[in-house]
């Protein structure tokens, strides 16, 4: 039976006329708009004050260490609080602590601020992203998790279009603190816009158990246990590519912020291009095929970087990572929902996510550590390579089924 969560009958309603989807679409964009300005500001407020890209791979890794440790209990978090009040906690949080920033560099920078900031904002975020992806299938139905999916990673990638563009000149005009300070401005917005979305009540079993009923889930299931080790080795070589390429940018090519920006939103229109087609193409060749030429063409793109590209070949090198990256993440995340109870989903995600982001501070620090060593292409080179050999090894895993989504996993779980 399917049922009606945008408005109050009993038939299936399309996304686009979905009211309770389409806000939350809406106001995530405008959040996602404003995080863009981070994902710039920082590194580049960093590098400003230091010049050092080691620094800017530790921060890298310290954020990633704080959302590897909030993973172990975000998902139990999120499965028995309420999940709409903790999406709206998340956004207040965020949005005073990068506050803080601008009003502290208008008295003087304070470097050490940025260490204690950045990774409690990424332990905060780890919790949003926990609870937002059980929220979905509360919003839509099972047979559109895909197509879901797909438009919210194509909205925020719209979004991300012009953030970064827009925060390059910010920073370059005032400084990436008031950059940070924009940023603060859209958690608060966000945080409002959730007040107005309404979710479907759940019918699932009362969510009992413990933080490990998540990786037990995970292990009795073929395919997702298989998606978390390989993504754990994909994560490790991703993690700090951001700061690689921006330092690149800066140092290798001599560019302006405003440029940076620029790259950085030409490159999300591969962003948009895989969650415009992730729903046609999975329903086409399948979830295996998907997910392993994804990651595959995802690695080859990034090992072009040690051709030494200008910044033209940057972003069109960026455009085929950020691809393959939104279809194959798409495409994994939508298995996860189609195949968890939802009073499980919560823990799911975190298990899956603090299991396969596990080696990803560590991956941040040694790539940004060879490319101040050896140089920026020939760590993009290595890095590209291993990319494309983790998609390759699906293909003799169970990642490579057709429809896993119809297999119906039996591990044992405590539900007492």
């Amino acid at each position: 039976m399917t049922l009606n969560v945008g408005g109050l009958g009993g038939e299936r309603v399309s996304l686009w006329r979905n009211r309770n989807f389409n806000i939350f679409l809406v106001i995530q964009a405008l959040s996602v708009g404003g995080d863009s300005f981070s994902l710039i500001a920082i590194p580049l407020l960093l590098l400003r004050e230091t010049g050092s890209v080691v620094q800017m791979g530790v921060l890298t890794g310290l954020s990633g260490a704080a959302s590897l440790l909030t993973g172990f209990f975000a998902g139990l978090i999120a499965d028995r609080l309420d999940r709409k009040k903790l999406l709206i906690t998340c956004d207040i949080l965020r949005g005073a602590l990068y506050a803080l920033v601008p009003i502290v560099w208008s008295f003087s920078p304070q470097i050490w601020l940025l260490y204690v900031i950045v990774p409690t904002a990424a332990a905060i975020g780890m919790v949003f992203q926990v609870t937002y992806v059980t929220v979905v299938p509360s919003l839509v139905d099972r047979e559109q998790l895909t197509q879901a999916n797909g438009r919210l990673y194509a909205v925020y990638a719209t979004a991300g279009v012009g953030g970064p563009a827009f925060a390059g000149l910010i920073s370059q005009a005032f400084g990436p603190a008031v950059a940070l300070g924009i940023d603060a401005a859209t958690f608060g917005v966000s945080a409002i816009g959730l007040l107005f979305v309404r979710l479907r009540a759940s019918t699932d079993a009362v969510a009992r158990g413990s933080m490990l009923e998540g990786a037990r889930f995970l292990w009795g299931h073929p395919v997702l246990r298989s998606l978390t080790i390989l993504l754990t080795f994909y994560i490790f070589l991703t993690t700090g590519l951001d700061d690689i390429v921006i330092y690149y940018l800066k140092h290798d090519l001599a560019q302006n912020d405003d440029a940076v920006g620029l790259v950085l939103a030409c490159a999300a229109a591969g962003s948009i291009g895989g969650a415009a087609v992730v729903a046609r193409v999975r329903k086409l060749l399948g979830f295996g095929t998907t997910w392993i030429t994804a990651v595959a063409l995802s690695g080859a793109t990034v090992a072009c970087v040690g051709l030494r590209p200008g910044a033209i070949g940057i972003a069109a090198i960026m455009v085929g990572f950020l691809l393959g990256g939104a279809v194959a993440g798409i495409c994994s995340q939508s298995l996860r929902q189609e195949v968890t109870p939802n009073h499980l989903l919560g823990r799911v995600t975190s298990a899956f996510w603090t299991i396969h982001y596990a080696l990803g501070p560590l991956g941040a620090a040694l790539l940004t550590l060879a490319v101040s060593q050896y140089g920026v292409p020939w760590t993009m080179l290595t890095a590209g390579i291993g990319m494309a050999l983790i998609g390759l090894l699906g293909t003799l895993t169970p990642i490579r089924q057709p429809r896993p989504e119809v297999r119906q996993p039996t591990p044992e779980t405590n539900e007492a």
